[in-house]
């Protein structure tokens, strides 16, 4: 309708582009630590990354970089102890189990931070505040 001009429906309005800018920015904080399954450490370092450079501009995405940031470490210290638990063999079918579970949690934050929803994670250690 000709009258309704103002309200920022388009994606290209400033509102909506700077919203759709945060989403996906949250959206890549998560999926920032699936880096891990390739280079050491890429799953705390993808989110700090993104946490150091956009802390200050969108409390949205500082937010959830930090809690994909805390719950990686979390995984970190999981997979550590899997890995010393492999010398008593029940670390064998736990590191599976644990990395299964990291990419299922961290793609279903990915969705959720892209539609908009602050996730948390069901259990991460609050380290970084």
């Amino acid at each position: 309708m000709p009258g309704m001009s103002d309200q920022p429906t388009s994606p290209d309005s400033p509102g909506a582009s700077s919203a759709g800018n945060e989403r996906t920015l949250a959206m890549l904080a998560h999926l920032a630590a699936l880096a891990g399954y390739i280079v050491p450490l890429g799953n705390i370092l993808g989110p700090l990354v993104v946490w150091l450079v956009k802390k200050d501009q969108s409390a949205f995405v500082a937010e959830q970089a930090k809690e994909s940031l805390n719950f990686q470490i979390t995984m970190t210290i999981g997979f550590i102890i899997c890995i010393l638990l492999i010398f008593v063999v029940i670390g064998i079918f736990l590191l599976p189990l644990l990395a299964i579970l990291n990419l299922v949690l961290v793609i279903v934050a990915a969705v959720k931070a892209n539609g908009g929803e602050r996730y948390r994670y069901p259990f991460s250690l609050r380290l970084v505040k």
